[in-house]
């Protein structure tokens, strides 16, 4: 009887040992992979504060390599991050800052200090640190004698310093040279560079898909060098679009004369689920790999309501400068996970739930949301309609959400998978509907728990983050072991607001099933306007989407734009004298189909 105890306690201890170690649970292994957008604790603005509009926003990164470690610099954050990996951010609140935080912050090394200029108001100094972690930041007292906006700080190979600048819809980037051994005082007079030309540029025409006649908006220039050539990253044509995007002008010397680069843009993301990918930093990582970051709008609070996407980025061959979007919001590869090639870091795993069947215990009604609007201006995306049902947490759309009547831990939401699929990942995108909270308090936390399964009957514990105390709005998964299943349910233990709001929960993986066929029937036509394509191609059966690809070179169709569902595409982002080349790939929740032929338009 004794030994029959024994068995029995030891066999109970054996399946407790096995379910605890099914379970994900907050830093219990350490992520090969990211997922966009970047999961950091996003700072709630203050600007409408008097109007009861909350919103968390991050915008403007400037993200540099000191010591081996990385830091990013964020608009109006109070603060900013530290990273090891890229995979794991820690705010720092720094001992000195800007009272009203920085805003589109310039961030470089210069010797064995950081050198930051981004005082809010457009007149302040350079400041400077050797302890960023602590954050002395020490004033050089030399107040630039003129306005600046968006700074970029570029330290170049022989100690020179330069300052590139603007954010505009009339001036110029403008760039000029600080004297590096007299408190960063200007060199002699700003120097004009460059300017927009959106009837030239289908990119840099303004609004969304470009279809605005507003003048476009020039800003967030970013210098990079390599191989002696100085790329002069600028963004275009306005933050809250979905083709806000980052192009350059190139040149063997840092204040010109500088040449367009016949395949901008470089940093384009007009479709999926977090889209546009502007105001940038180009960042060379500790394995000597770059990787781009940029601000990506959700805009739906408020129209500067914004995330951080992070991006494979580098130089071909021929030194044309590129940034990887393609499947830019699915599961990637961190820097320090080895692949073949840093150019095509993606993970391979599909996104399982696109508009699969959801279901949940509470839907939110009569209450109205607390939103900045500004779309009578032509400034802001019409809001969507107020539909927050279950249905928004599957429609790989962020400016939709689902919203529950409270944010009890009663609360669940399940989705049907419709067959029983491989989950690697999974990510919950919070939004914040009617929130009460601004600033940045560390007292913000999301815990939940994920169950899955195969029958909707019987459930398993795989993610139990019910005792997690970071705050993590866009909380990505990574699973230690994968899990079989057919049915994901996210049950509610607390968020920080009075109502829980969710615009996806995006499901990551391997289906069973058969991938797509190319798709068939690929044609284009340039239009009389030539910065505009018209691309058709029959669709594939089973694809839920497709990726088109464009450049000017048959060897590197660097851009892209994921379209879901739809067999055709507008592309407005051509340059008129530039020819170029086109092809089209079908995916599914199983894989990614061959792509087509190759086409070109003159």
């Amino acid at each position: 009887m004794k030994n029959l105890i024994f068995s029995i306690k030891a066999l109970c201890c054996f399946f407790t040992y096995l379910t605890t170690q099914a379970q994900t649970t907050p830093n219990d292994h350490k992520y090969q992979t990211y997922c966009n957008p970047v999961d950091i604790d996003y700072t709630y603005m203050s600007h409408y504060a008097f109007r009861g509009v909350s919103y968390r926003s991050g915008a403007d990164p400037a993200v540099i390599n000191f010591k081996n470690r990385y830091y990013m610099f964020v608009t109006r954050s109070h603060g900013y991050w530290v990273s090891d990996d890229m995979s794991s951010w820690k705010f720092i609140k720094p001992q000195s800052w800007y009272f009203n935080a920085s805003n589109a912050p310039a961030a470089a090394v210069k010797d064995d200090e950081i050198i930051v200029l981004g005082d809010p108001s457009g007149h302040g100094a350079v400041i400077k640190t050797d302890n960023p972690e602590l954050g002395d930041w020490k004033t050089t007292y030399s107040v630039i004698p003129f306005g600046v906006q968006d700074p970029d700080l570029f330290v170049d190979d022989d100690g020179k310093v330069y300052l590139y600048e603007e954010s505009s819809n009339t001036y110029p980037i403008r760039g000029i040279e600080l004297d590096a051994e007299n408190l960063y005082v200007p060199i002699g007079e700003e120097k004009d560079l460059f300017t927009l030309h959106p009837d030239e540029h289908g990119w840099e025409r303004f609004g969304q898909d470009h279809k605005s006649d507003i003048k476009p908006y020039l800003e967030g220039p970013w210098m990079t060098k390599h191989n002696g050539t100085y790329y002069l990253e600028y963004s275009a044509p306005g933050t809250q679009w979905n083709v806000y995007a980052d192009g350059v002008y190139t040149s063997k010397n840092p204040l010109g004369p500088f040449d367009y680069a016949p395949y901008n843009p470089i940093s384009y993301k007009p479709g999926g689920f977090l889209t546009g990918a502007g105001h940038g930093s180009t960042v060379k990582d500790n394995h000597g790999h770059f990787w781009h970051f940029a601000s990506m709008p959700i805009s739906v609070n408020y129209k500067f309501e914004r995330r951080i996407g992070m991006f494979p980025a580098g130089y071909e061959e021929n030194g044309q400068m590129f940034v990887n979007t393609t499947y830019g919001d699915y599961p990637h590869y961190l820097p320090d996970t080895k692949v073949e090639d840093h150019k095509n870091r993606f993970s391979g795993w599909m996104l399982l739930s696109y508009k699969k069947p959801a279901t949940t215990n509470s839907v939110i009604r009569g209450v109205k949301r607390k939103v900045f609007d500004e779309a009578d201006s032509g400034y802001m995306l019409e809001q969507e309609a107020p539909n927050y049902s279950a249905s928004k947490l599957t429609d790989e759309n962020i400016r939709t959400y689902w919203v529950a009547q409270n944010s009890s831990d009663s609360l669940y939401a399940e989705i049907d998978l419709k067959d029983k699929m491989t989950v690697n990942a999974i990510q919950i995108n919070y939004q914040d509907f009617n929130s009460e909270i601004f600033g940045k308090p560390d007292t913000l936390k999301y815990q939940f728990k994920i169950k899955a399964s195969l029958n909707g009957k019987d459930w398993e514990t795989i993610v139990d983050y019910s005792e997690n105390q970071h705050d993590q709005p866009h909380s990505y998964i990574e699973l230690k072991n994968a899990s079989e299943a057919r049915y994901i349910r996210y049950e509610n233990v607390y968020i920080p607001h009075k109502y829980l709001g969710i615009s996806d929960i995006r499901i990551f993986g391997k289906g069973h099933g058969k991938a797509p066929k190319t798709p068939v029937k690929f044609s284009v036509k340039r239009q009389e306007d030539r910065r505009n394509t018209d691309l058709n191609w029959k669709a594939s059966k089973n694809a839920i989407g497709y990726v088109l690809y464009w450049g000017i070179s048959e060897d590197q169709l660097n851009n892209s734009v994921m379209i879901y569902e739809k067999n055709s595409y507008e592309l407005r982002a051509l340059n008129i004298d530039q020819h170029y080349y086109y092809q089209v790939e079908a995916f599914n929740e199983n894989g990614i189909s061959k792509k087509s032929k190759i086409l070109k338009t003159e």
